[in-house]
């Protein structure tokens, strides 16, 4: 199974509450919000595309708890996505929940890139992670994600968690999907190739 991870970021990487002012205000963060006015209908059929391929959700706690707490209160029967958020199977790593409440859940505790390590090496197609920087990042770095998905709004907000910040191995990434919205938001997908290269810049000449 394919591990990958989905994230909404602004221009200057931050990644937290994009969905709504009160999604997550955690350590005084009060810029929510920030990627609603660029929504349109490209973003939600990429994003929907993107979530076809999910045979499961890989969260952290925090997000965990979030989405566990406004998923299953969408009844919009025309929403795209909740019917599959609220039936697929969720993976929560997590050192002090003992029992998920979001059915059907399973709590992944100890190691997590051990556990998540048990979880690739089943059939399937994707484990998708959605939100929970932290823990996508520190699996990127245990060379453990195959795909890193973005939709950076062209906004900077200058406060709130980033993503891709905490310590981590230096990864080579490849461009392999692109697309840009009416609205400015692109919609990027990598795919990981292992130890990002490094070089000498000696001119332009070596690059003709």
């Amino acid at each position: 199974m394919k591990i990958t991870v989905t994230q909404f970021v602004t221009l200057d990487g931050v990644s937290q509450g994009p969905g709504s002012p009160t999604e997550d205000t955690s350590d005084g963060f009060d810029n929510g919000g920030w990627l609603v006015p660029y929504l349109d209908e490209v973003f939600v059929q990429r994003t929907s595309d993107w979530l076809d391929l999910a045979d499961g959700l890989l969260l952290g706690r925090r997000t965990y708890e979030a989405f566990a707490r406004d998923w299953p209160r969408i009844t919009d029967p025309d929403d795209p996505f909740t019917v599959r958020m609220n039936s697929l199977p969720k993976y929560v790593v997590s050192a002090t929940l003992t029992a998920g409440h979001w059915s059907p859940t399973t709590v992944l505790r100890g190691d997590p890139t051990e556990a998540v390590r048990e979880i690739k090496e089943r059939p399937g197609r994707e484990l998708q992670i959605h939100g929970s920087a932290r823990l996508g990042t520190a699996l990127l770095s245990a060379g453990l994600v195959d795909t890193v998905r973005l939709a950076v709004a062209p906004v900077v907000i200058g406060s709130g968690r980033r993503f891709l910040t905490h310590p981590g191995t230096p990864t080579g990434l490849r461009l392999v999907r692109h697309d840009v919205t009416q609205h400015g938001l692109l919609l990027l997908e990598y795919e990981t190739t292992g130890t990002a290269p490094v070089g000498d810049y000696e001119g332009v000449t070596d690059l003709l």
